[in-house]
């Protein structure tokens, strides 16, 4: 590739990253969100989308070892929408505690970041952010089916920005938002069942390591997801809903 090429290549991709969106219909965001609810809902389809979660799920716990400073070994995704993250450091202490806590609210969190850029026009900037998170998640991948899943998921996403249409890039942009704010919410009601049944959950995890009641984590994953979808849905509508 010739120097002048390779500029012009450059080029491209900054402007599209630097290119601000117009907002589609309001009808267009509440039809997004009224379909990805849905899939969400429906079991069949959610056991199969689920993993776009687990991949937000230990995404997070991934991003937080590393910033406590504890030495990340891999993730594992498994074709029954389980993942685990494994770390090496000391087995208590801070950076354990929030290594455990970054699971489950990092899909919710993930879906609010989404919706704050799609709120300013940036829905190409939201993309390509989410193509890069799942080429630097695809390095620590350790399973074949995980590695399966996060180039599919990437593959997705990345022919989505670079060959939709406007149109078809604001519909999905805007249901992969819904979609992770919903579906941090039902992980969220999953957890509880699982950690009724004791199941070695990240909430009995954290039982032991705080000495503070698994329910008690279940909640504060809870307040976190609705608190997420509650001001990632504002985000997503406010455009509309403040507009003079």
């Amino acid at each position: 590739m010739s120097v002048s090429r390779f500029a012009d290549s450059v080029s491209s991709v900054t402007d599209r990253l630097g290119l601000v969106s117009a907002h589609p219909p309001l009808w267009v965001v509440l039809a997004t969100a009224a379909v990805a609810l849905v899939l969400v809902l429906y079991t069949p389809v959610w056991r199969v989308l689920r993993t776009g979660v687990t991949i937000a799920h230990e995404g997070g716990h991934a991003l937080v070892a590393v910033l406590s400073g504890r030495t990340l070994r891999g993730v594992r995704l498994h074709s029954d929408t389980s993942g685990v993250t494994v770390s090496r450091g000391k087995p208590y202490g801070l950076g354990m505690v929030l290594t455990t806590m970054a699971g489950y609210p990092a899909p919710s969190l993930l879906g609010l970041g989404c919706a704050a850029l799609l709120g300013v026009g940036r829905l190409m900037l939201m993309l390509w952010l989410v193509v890069v998170a799942l080429i630097v998640l695809l390095l620590l991948i350790r399973n074949l089916f995980g590695l399966l899943a996060v180039v599919v998921a990437g593959v997705v996403v990345g022919g989505v920005s670079w060959y939709g249409s406007v149109v078809a890039q604001g519909v999905f942009g805007y249901g992969v938002a819904w979609f992770l704010l919903f579906g941090g919410m039902r992980a969220v009601l999953e957890l509880q069942r699982v950690h009724v049944r004791g199941d070695g959950s990240d909430a009995d995890q954290l039982s032991r390591l705080t000495h503070l009641p698994a329910f008690l984590w279940v909640l504060v994953f809870g307040v976190a997801a609705l608190g997420s979808a509650v001001v990632g849905g504002g985000l997503l509508v406010g455009h509309w809903t403040f507009a003079p």
